[in-house]
């Protein structure tokens, strides 16, 4: 990227601080704008390692994608997990714990075989980085888990989630993560993906949607309103808490009004371009 290309970028968003800002304009300040640190749940750790299982199980001849050789790459992917990361080893209380939690993983692999049968596909990209600068300067930017691409060119972008999936009432913020991806790929390469498909491997459902211009434009217009509210509150210094269910696994709760806190000074920081992740952090991948 030129010095003038970076000077024409007002911002940077992905659709996981995008999702924080929407569920809570004060999260989105701690994690973006404080960078305060978090300690990743077992949940999500659990979501990164059935991730790094699942894209290496592509690594694999067609015939040798099976359950027994899924199940074979958790142990070593576990042992890499933490070998990257030794706090993820403080995660559990005893070995017992631990073993729970991997046998959960273990079904989450297992219930991906019902969903489709990796031996007939051969995805085009795995583990995704996608970038793409709006015309307003706004550069949106994510990983796609799986990205697959039939003989007549049609895209097929695919999502893993390792919880349950949605009630019909959230099917629309479970989407706007992929609606995100697909506008980022369409103003990037100018298609429009053919579907969009998320699979949740904590009940083996799935949730299909075909997509159109229209709903990307839409998605363009409700990112770019995002970034106007994020860059209104940098402006006000305005971060205000939203409470909602998710409050429960918020590692911020003793800073946070909604809980008798009290956040501390607003830092001089913007939530400006920066360097780009080498990989996904746990808390991106539920």
């Amino acid at each position: 990227m030129t010095l003038a290309e970076e000077r024409s970028i007002i911002g940077a968003l992905s659709p996981s601080r995008a999702g924080d800002f929407m569920t809570c304009p004060l999260l989105y300040r701690f994690r973006v704008i404080d960078q305060l640190p978090e300690r990743p749940s077992p949940a999500a750790v659990r979501g990164t390692l059935v991730h790094a299982v699942l894209e290496r199980l592509y690594d694999l001849p067609a015939q040798g994608r099976t359950v027994a050789a899924a199940l074979d790459l958790l142990e070593p992917q576990w042992n890499r997990l933490l070998e990257e990361e030794p706090d993820y080893g403080g995660l559990f209380s005893s070995d017992e714990e631990q073993g729970t939690w991997l046998t959960q993983a273990r079904g989450m692999v297992e219930r991906y075989f019902t969903l489709e049968d990796p031996q007939r596909l051969e995805p085009a990209q795995r583990e995704m980085y996608v970038e793409t600068v709006l015309d307003s300067g706004l550069l949106l930017r994510g990983y796609i888990d799986r990205l697959d691409v039939a003989p007549t060119g049609e895209t097929r972008i695919v999502d893993y989630k390792t919880g349950a999936a949605p009630g019909r009432d959230f099917e629309a913020k479970a989407l706007f993560q992929m609606k995100f991806y697909a506008l980022a790929l369409w103003r990037s390469g100018g298609a429009v993906p053919r579907m969009l498909q998320l699979m949740y491997l904590g009940n083996g459902e799935i949730l299909r949607y075909v997509p159109d211009e229209a709903d990307l434009r839409a998605t363009e217009r409700k990112v770019q309103a995002l970034w106007t509210a994020i860059e209104r509150a940098v402006r006000t210094r305005e971060w205000r808490s939203r409470r909602s269910r998710l409050c429960d696994w918020c590692d911020h709760q003793a800073l946070c009004p909604e809980f008798g806190g009290t956040p501390p000074p607003v830092p001089d920081r913007e939530p400006r371009l920066s360097a780009r992740a080498s990989r996904r952090a746990a808390t991106d991948e539920m």
